[in-house]
């Protein structure tokens, strides 16, 4: 048992208990002699006074063993049960990502071939409805995907969440959306280059969850301090105030939930990277703030 490398939580109940007997008697017998000297004579320390304190703390250590040896098998308990959810999602996620995917790119498959050969405009437009459906879930395994390979890790790199930005701005299809960015030259950030996904996330959602004739979707970068937040707004419906409720409880219900997995992609990869998030709605619109530690340039 060695105190300077090992941490007393990693100890064994035993280990602890025996630890505890051993201080526990010391100290009972030091502050019997402590107190008889204080009253100038041995008389307030004899060995049955002594052997009362030394049945205490055996009692206490007792009690101390149980209390560690129970607790210590509710956590190996939740410990396992936690691996094996980790192992049930891993699979889950793989057979969605791969054979789901795979019986979806079968039915886009099949409905272009029906599109080329229907010509009511009722069928073209069930078959749409198929194939913007299928595109939906196809991008939901792609999102699982990023969240599946998201490093739990701290991040150790440092990335310019200007460029990042930029990149996020000409990859998301503006589709007629009036998209500003008003950033300093650089502001670099505490993160890896996974930290795109939320952000370019936010620029998607802010674009095509907007049906207004005239969308606008505006972006800012400051700086304060140890922190830089990407603030992002726009002037579409704004996000529900349960699904906001949810994101915030961290804590799906059968009668609560939020309709698209892209919000939690934003808070899950955003905290991976060690910044939070914070959505803001009104009737005007949709705040999305992204805070991330800020980070020294490199060296030139």
């Amino acid at each position: 048992m060695n105190c300077n490398s090992e941490p007393i939580y990693a100890w064994s109940a035993t280990a602890l208990t025996a630890a505890y007997l051993c201080v526990g008697a010391l100290f009972a017998a030091a502050v019997d002699l402590a107190v008889a000297s204080a009253g100038g004579s041995a008389v307030g320390w004899t060995p049955t006074r002594l052997v009362g304190d030394w049945l205490l703390v055996a009692g206490s250590g007792g009690i101390l063993y149980g209390a560690v040896t129970y607790h210590r098998r509710r956590a190996e308990t939740a410990r396992r049960d936690l691996e094996t959810s980790n192992q049930q999602l891993q699979v889950l996620s793989r057979v969605f990502r791969h054979n789901v995917r795979n019986d979806l790119n079968v039915i886009q498959g099949y409905t272009d071939l029906l599109a080329d050969r229907v010509d009511d405009d009722r069928s073209q437009r069930c078959l749409e409805t198929i194939r913007r459906t299928t595109d939906d879930v196809v991008a939901i395994s792609e999102k699982l995907r990023v969240i599946e390979d998201a490093s739990p890790e701290p991040p150790d790199g440092r990335v310019d969440l200007v460029d990042a930005v930029h990149e996020a701005v000409g990859v998301v299809d503006a589709d007629g959306a009036a998209v500003t960015v008003e950033t300093p030259s650089e502001a670099w950030i505490r993160a890896d280059d996974s930290v795109e996904f939320p952000i370019r996330e936010v620029f998607e959602n802010a674009v095509t969850h907007n049906d207004g004739a005239a969308r606008r979707v505006e972006a800012t970068i400051r700086e304060n301090g140890t922190t830089t937040c990407l603030e992002v707004t726009d002037n579409g419906p704004g996000i529900p105030p349960d699904e906001r409720a949810v994101l915030q409880a961290e804590e799906e219900t059968p009668l609560s939930h939020a309709s698209s997995i892209g919000l939690w992609l934003v808070k899950w990869m955003c905290e991976t990277q060690g910044g939070s998030v914070q959505f803001d709605a009104s009737d005007d619109g949709t705040t999305v703030r992204l805070r991330f530690e800020s980070a020294a340039p490199p060296a030139t």
